[in-house]
């Protein structure tokens, strides 16, 4: 009987598996509550607004202009843009899992995620994400977002490994299953606990 290759690449998310959200529903409710926006309009505008500047082809300037300093504020776009950035917050047992996993089997890690290029490179300087990720495939670079497949045949042909080695983590299901449709191995990261048994039973103990 053929035997599974064993991994030795691991692709992540960011939001949602290493650390909070960047910018989700629930910070911009915090947002709305804490600037007074109107919540209706903020998230029409946001919608209509947030594909785009996922790929790379706004800035967080012109991105902020359009949802919400498209009228005149009591606040300043740089007071917004710190509270943006003071959303994130770390999921301290995932970074360790994952900074363990590499150094005992010497695997290869990848990012693969949707992000603005100013969320994202401040979120990768303020945790240390390069200390153990390898490359980042992040939308906001390769101007393809997820659920598109090809920021997948992307991030495979920068890790010259087969797809069989490759497990790609994920906190939604429909990005793990595009994955797995290319013939990665794929785990929906609910919680640490379910997640590290899913790596065992792939051979990452």
């Amino acid at each position: 009987m053929k035997t599974k290759p064993a991994i030795t690449t691991l692709f992540t998310d960011i939001g949602g598996v290493l650390l909070t959200n960047g910018w989700g529903r629930s910070a911009r409710k915090k947002a709305v509550e804490v600037f007074k926006l109107d919540p209706v309009e903020t998230e029409e505008r946001h919608h209509l607004t947030f594909d785009t500047y996922e790929v790379g082809k706004l800035s967080l300037q012109e991105y902020l202009q359009r949802v919400v300093f498209y009228t005149k504020r009591d606040f300043s776009m740089d007071d917004f843009r710190q509270f943006m950035f003071d959303q994130s917050t770390p999921f301290p047992e995932m970074i360790d899992l994952l900074k363990t996993l590499k150094k005992k089997y010497g695997l290869k890690v990848a990012v693969v995620n949707n992000e603005g290029r100013e969320l994202n490179d401040y979120r990768i300087k303020k945790f240390r994400l390069g200390s153990f990720v390898d490359f980042f495939i992040s939308s906001s670079f390769v101007h393809f977002r997820k659920p598109d497949a090809d920021i997948f045949r992307i991030a495979l042909d920068v890790a010259q490994v087969s797809q069989g080695e490759i497990v790609y983590i994920d906190d939604r299901s429909l990005f793990v299953q595009v994955a797995e449709s290319l013939g990665l191995q794929g785990i929906v990261h609910t919680d640490y606990a379910s997640t590290v048994l899913k790596l065992e039973s792939l051979g990452l103990k």
